[in-house]
This record gives structure tokens, sequence and C-alpha cells, in this order.
């Protein structure tokens, strides 16, 4: 009988706390209050209702035998929609929806910024795909909420292309590259790799889907950590706006600068001076994969413990590490340990 290892928990455990982190750290734009709450933003919400959907996905597909994934992390979306109460998207108390856990989670339905590619094609109904995108967005909330996923490559074929087919819901282009790439480099660290290492795999193995070629955006990011390292005008210069490609490259340049597990703190930092509205981006991004390297217990204690999200993160991350290996909720053929599994990821 497979269980779930410590390696995986802390994997798991550091990349979605380190996400959420660097998420709020970049809020702040790295001017971090001595006390208080660290509040999320937009970017980790949906960071959220990804793995929540992962789950929920797995739990159909086991149950059923049939499952299409981004659709049901779309539902995922939708669900967050009507928490926040944006136009057009209402409870249905009859139906008692939104269900699973996190629909009772408060602070997921405070609104914390704006997702308008998101919230667009969510308003439109209608859920685009890698060849017949919805929108023409290639903003940074299509890579952060997909980072996540590379969790699940040990179990699901291609993680990069479960991302990119998640990020394409609601952006198109680069940021669904961009998507595939953070995910494959998630997914290498998950396995055992160096981040430079899962960095430079990640660019052949994400273009194994798309059917045109497209400029790697972290190539550049590779050669500056190596050239001119910690540089705030480098990192300007990578991230000179909220493109998903262009935050990417900048969450790559920061780990590659940062890789020791003593700092994460200063990496964070770094990546949070981001200025033009990117900072909490590219420290979500650097985050998740230093977060992913090193484990949870790497991250800063003093600010993990103030961190808002911080329960449901760890929570999230558990779960989908446990879903996948242990299937608590059991198969279409066999009974599974928590019977509350399924009211928690109902598999819809």
């Amino acid at each position: 009988m497979t269980t779930v290892t410590t390696k995986q928990i802390s994997t798991a455990r550091g990349c979605v706390l380190g996400l959420v982190l660097g998420d709020a750290i970049g809020a702040v734009g790295a001017e971090v209050p001595s006390a208080g709450p660290l509040s999320a933003t937009t970017g980790a919400q949906l960071a959220c209702f990804t793995i929540e959907g992962v789950i929920r996905a797995h739990v159909r597909a086991t149950h059923r035998g049939i499952c299409h994934p981004p659709s049901v992390v779309w539902h995922a979306y939708t669900r967050w929609a009507v928490m926040q109460g944006i136009p057009g998207f209402k409870p249905r108390q009859k139906e008692n929806w939104p269900d699973g856990w996190l629909a009772q989670v408060p602070v997921l339905a405070a609104r914390r910024g704006s997702a308008p590619a998101t919230v667009t094609a969510l308003q439109n109904r209608t859920m685009g795909e890698i060849d017949k995108p919805a929108g023409d967005s290639i903003g940074a909330h299509a890579l952060t909420r997909v980072l996540p996923v590379g969790l699940t490559a040990e179990w699901v074929p291609e993680p990069a292309r479960l991302a990119a087919e998640i990020a394409a819901t609601t952006h198109a282009g680069e940021a669904v590259h961009a998507a595939a790439l953070s995910a494959a480099i998630i997914a290498g660290i998950a396995k055992g790799q160096g981040i430079e290492e899962a960095v430079q795999q990640s660019q052949w193995e994400s273009m194994s889907f798309l059917k045109q070629p497209v400029e790697s955006p972290v190539a550049a990011a590779v050669e500056a950590a190596r050239s001119q390292p910690r540089q705030a005008m480098r990192l300007a210069q990578l991230v000179p706006d909220a493109r998903a490609a262009a935050v990417l490259a900048g969450g790559v340049y920061v780990a590659l600068c940062f890789p020791g597990r003593d700092q994460i703190r200063d990496a964070l930092l770094f990546a949070a001076s981001c200025g033009n509205g990117s900072g909490s981006h590219v420290a979500a991004v650097a985050g998740a994969l230093l977060g992913a390297a090193h484990g949870a217990d790497a991250l800063p204690v003093g600010w993990v413990s103030r961190l808002e999200l911080a329960w449901v993160a760890d929570v999230l991350a558990r779960d989908l590490i446990a879903e996948f290996v242990d299937q608590p909720s059991g198969t279409e053929y066999t009974p599974g340990d928590d019977p509350h599994w399924g009211d928690r990821y109902p598999g819809w």
C-alpha cells in the first residue's frame, strides 16, 4: 500500500505556503509591518480554488471513471465568484451551493484586488481551451494560480499540460505557456531536481503540446542570475509589466539569486520590491519555487504565523497529496476511510 511520505508533504506545504506568503509580502511592497496579519490577494485566493478544484477532479475521476479536470477547476472559480459577490453569480440555497469546505472560509469572500480576465470569462460563461481561448489576456493570474498543479507530477502524466489547460480557461497565448512552464518547474523540484535544473528541464517539457513555438521567458532569467545577480535594475528589466511571462522570469531570477534555505526572507523582500504592480506576483512565484525546494519548515516562522491564509494553504497542500496517494473517499469500487471527504471535496 502506498503511503504519503514526509518529503511529499514538506514539498507540497512549502510550495503552497510559499506561494501564499510571497503573495502577501508582495502585496505590501516589501514594507512588512511589524505586527498584525499578512493578508492575501486575489492571486492567492484563486490558487486555493485551483488546488481544491484539482482535488475534486480526482475525486470525480476515481468515483466515476471519467473527468475533465479543467472543467472542474472552472467550476471552482465559479464558486469563488459567488463568494466574492461578483455580478451574475448567486448562491443556490436549495442545492446548498457553493459547497465544499472552502465556501465556509470568510477571508476567501473578501475582495482583495481584481482578476478582470478571470471574471470576464466567468461572466461570459465561456470556458477557453488551449487552441480556442475565451479572451486575449496574458496577465499573471494565469500563472500564479496554477503553480501548485506541478505538485501532481508523480500521479498526473503531464502536469504542464494540465496547468496550461487550466490557465487557458480564462487566458491565452504566452500566459498559457508561462503557466505550463511554471508547473513543469515545480514538478521537477518535486521530483528532486534543483531549481536551476528544473528550470532548464521545463523549457522543452512544456513545449510538447504547444502547436506553435514560443520563446521561453526563463532563459534570460537564468543568464541574468549568473551574470547580474540580485540587482534591482535587472529585475525591473525582466519584469517591465504584469504579464505572466515577465512575472515568471522575475520569479525564477529571484529564486536563482537567493537559492539557499536561509535566504527565503531576503528573496521575498527582493521580489516584493518589484514595481509596476507586479511585486505580489513575482514574490508568489519565488515563494512557491523556494518553498517547494526547501520545504515548509524553511519559511520564515514569524511571517507564516501571521499569514492570513496559512491554515487554509496548509490544509489544501496536505489534502492534495492525501487525495492522490490515499484516496480518502475511496474509489468507484473500494470504500474510503474518511466518510466526510466527499462533503469537503464533492466530485464536481
